[in-house]
């Protein structure tokens, strides 16, 4: 059988470094981009005038943009790609940097990744028509394992299990010191090997308790160890340690017009900051479109006063929001798009004109509220409740006791219930979902559909009886004396109208937001972040997007139209 016959590896070739690259290839494209960049503009550093000549930045960052767009990440790899890519050579002339160059390089030079991202979205605009933006989120995997996150719930079952071998141990080496022997343990359980746990689990106990005390002094509700910004998030695969950037996709063009790095573990809040820089750089109003986990009454308002439209899609059976704001008295021009004028005119009652199709049914009105009289030095006195044995001792008679200091709520059962989350209305959520699951007295306290005891503090409550064990005990409530604040009612005018997104804006909202999260992780292979720090994995998310952005650009519009605008630069 004949086959298509192959070069002789001994024969020599006439041929130029351009000629073994395609004349389409992206690494051209990357290749103008970059040496038609000011580098002043973007803070790259310099390196000592001693010694040898360091490599041109123009070069790592050709090879970091390539890496982006080829789905290689890795400095090692990298550096893999000056000895075997063809492309990377062309671009690169021939220099072999080694990998801890690369890696330093991107450490240095972090920051400019976003500026170059934008950089290269500003000269796109030249040729496209932006349309609106899709908003949405995605989880990547940071650089930090599950065990070495810690979460308050996480740490106070450990400390409980740690106390609870300890106990253990010290009462085996008891025993063994009554009978001078170890009779009764197995036979590789010895004195000096139980010592030995005994001390790591006195030091673990240590550790763990050190973490529990910054935790609770600083605020936080939960610790990274290896990245200490990253945060337990729950996604589509279950619980990961990971970061939540938010992607502004164009309708017309797929390209990511924006985005924001973010460690918050929900969406919400998030759509007046993530179009932040696109609506400084737009003239008139912008539209957005986003799901329901956006759906945040106070930044729909922010969006709102910004010049920003969000369509928010709604709960099914709802058409639109009805939204309340604060009135203020003011002359407003509602024909104007500067945000300024569109914000008096919304507290004003004025429907602007540019809004004239989303909202509807604005009047002012007065509404009653009720207005704590409590004081700072009040608030302060009301939280000195005894110290933490007699919370617990007080919690055993039958009450969820609040320690408002250290943010926790004692059980009737001895449990820590933790913050699970702050609803609209200010009240805190508390709840332990492990310690309900194995409670022996769980029915004496609830007896609900959930696994779980969840149960809501306002912030002047300090107590809350727990009626069904109260009542198997044959108790009565006792008159609570700290759950009533101090506080009068006040009428206040407030501006009420309906926000009402555009339903057919939504419905394109998944086939926009989804397509680029969808390339970037499975197509380009980029699903965690190898950088730690939420300032890292910014300039890593940045290079990801570019990466992409210039796949998309380069099948809208073509080869040569881009190269005419690497080149150009700016329109």
């Amino acid at each position: 059988m004949h086959y298509v016959e192959s070069f002789d590896r001994n024969q020599m070739m006439m041929t130029t470094w351009d000629s073994m690259v395609d004349p389409e290839s992206t690494a051209r494209l990357i290749d103008a981009f970059v040496d038609s960049l000011d580098l002043s503009e973007y803070g790259v550093k310099e390196t000592a005038s001693e010694g040898r000549p360091p490599y041109d930045p123009r070069s790592l960052y050709k090879l970091y943009i390539y890496g982006s767009d080829n789905g290689i990440k890795s400095s090692r790899k990298l550096a893999k790609s000056c000895k075997v890519n063809v492309e990377v050579k062309w671009m690169l002339g021939g220099v072999e940097p080694d990998f801890r160059t690369i890696a330093d390089f991107r450490k240095d030079n972090i920051d400019s990744m976003k500026k170059i991202f934008r950089e290269f979205n500003k000269r796109i605009s030249g040729a496209v028509e932006w349309g609106f933006a899709s908003i949405d989120g995605s989880k990547f995997a940071a650089c930090n394992s599950k065990d070495n996150n810690f979460t308050k719930n996480k740490l106070d079952d450990r400390i409980k299990w740690l106390n609870g071998h300890i106990e253990e141990y010290l009462r085996i080496l008891d025993d063994a010191d009554k009978q001078d022997d170890l009779e009764d343990t197995p036979e590789n359980l010895t004195k000096e090997l139980i010592e030995e746990k005994l001390k790591e689990a006195r030091e673990r106990l240590e550790r763990y308790e050190g973490y529990q005390k910054i935790m609770e002094e600083s605020g936080q509700s939960q610790m990274s160890l290896t990245d200490a910004d990253a945060k337990l998030m729950k996604s589509k695969n279950g619980f990961t340690v990971a970061y939540n950037p938010q992607t502004a996709v164009d309708s017309n063009t797929h390209m990511i017009r924006d985005f924001q790095m973010t460690n918050q573990v929900t969406d919400h809040g998030l759509l007046a900051s993530t179009l932040e820089e696109v609506r400084r750089e737009s003239e008139g109003i912008i539209e957005t479109v986003a799901d329901r986990g956006y759906e945040s009454e106070e930044d729909m308002v922010k969006c709102l006063e910004d010049g920003i439209i969000p369509h928010v899609i709604t709960d099914d059976g709802k058409d639109g929001y009805e939204i309340e704001i604060g009135y203020r008295e003011a002359e407003a021009d509602i024909a104007s798009t500067d945000p300024e004028e569109l914000k008096k005119a919304l507290h004003a009652g004025l429907i602007p004109e540019a809004y004239k199709e989303v909202i509807s049914d604005m009047e002012v009105t007065e509404v009653r509220r009720k207005v704590s009289d409590e004081t700072e030095e009040d608030t302060e006195a009301a939280s000195i409740y005894g110290t933490p044995e007699e919370m617990q001792a007080r919690a055993k008679e039958g009450y969820f006791v609040r320690d408002p200091e250290r943010n926790l709520v004692y059980c009737p059962n001895g449990e820590i219930l933790r913050q699970k989350c702050v609803k609209k209305n200010g009240n805190i959520r508390y709840a332990n979902k492990n310690a309900c699951r194995h409670c022996p007295n769980r029915n004496k306290c609830y007896k609900g559909k959930n696994e779980w005891k969840e149960i809501d503090f306002t912030k002047d409550c300090l107590e809350k009886p727990c009626k069904d064990w109260l009542k198997a005990e044959g108790k009565t409530p006792d008159k609570n004396k700290s759950t009533k604040g101090k506080y009068h009612f006040e009428n206040k005018r407030v501006v009420k109208f309906f926000l009402k997104p555009n339903r057919e804006k939504t419905a394109e909202r998944m086939c926009l937001s989804e397509h680029p999260f969808g390339t970037i992780k499975r197509a380009m292979g980029f699903t965690y972040f190898l950088l730690k720090g939420m300032k890292k994995v910014t300039g890593e998310f940045a290079l990801m997007c570019l990466g992409y952005n210039i796949k998309r650009a380069k099948n809208l519009l073509g080869f040569d139209k881009m190269m005419e605008l690497m080149v150009v630069g700016s329109c």
